[in-house]
């Protein structure tokens, strides 16, 4: 079997708050290329260091109770998971599971289709892996510079 189109698009980092965090991203040369609040339980912001290191840090919204806030108390801030950009998310899914890895958590949303191979759960790295698959529709949708979005400017 072929190995499909992937690349690691970015590593996820938790943190108490963007504001106070992202100066240290800031002083290593990185650009900050976009934030948003998703689903009012945390916010996020994307990171472009160079051409083809991205960082992504999530902070929980105030007041809410999300798997964010979870691994916040349990571990403290640091790495939260790393994101492989993936051409084609299902046949890498079923590539995984023929392998006996589990996937977990595939979510189909309007601009992106996302899965996790969680640590514990098979993945002996200890590390959240997330799968996710573009569309179209994802750079549209954002206020910002496309380029930022996707390493070396374009998806997949």
């Amino acid at each position: 079997m072929d190995a499909p189109d992937t690349r690691i698009d970015h590593v996820g980092i938790a943190v108490e708050s963007i504001d106070d965090a992202e100066g240290l991203l800031l002083a290593l040369g990185a650009e900050k290329v976009h934030e948003e609040t998703t689903d009012e339980t945390f916010t996020w912001a994307t990171y472009r260091l160079g051409d083809a290191s991205r960082f992504e840090l999530l902070e929980p919204v105030p007041g809410t109770d999300s798997f964010l806030t979870g691994f916040l108390e349990r571990y403290g801030p640091g790495p939260h998971h790393v994101t492989l950009e993936v051409a084609a998310i299902d046949p890498l899914v079923d590539r995984l599971e023929s392998a006996g890895f589990r996937v977990v958590e595939y979510h189909e949303h309007d601009d992106w289709i996302e899965a996790f191979v969680a640590p514990g759960e098979g993945n002996p790295t200890g590390t959240l892996l997330q799968l996710m698959e573009y569309h179209d529709s994802y750079a549209r949708r954002r206020e910002t510079d496309a380029d930022g979005l996707f390493v070396r400017g374009d998806p997949l």
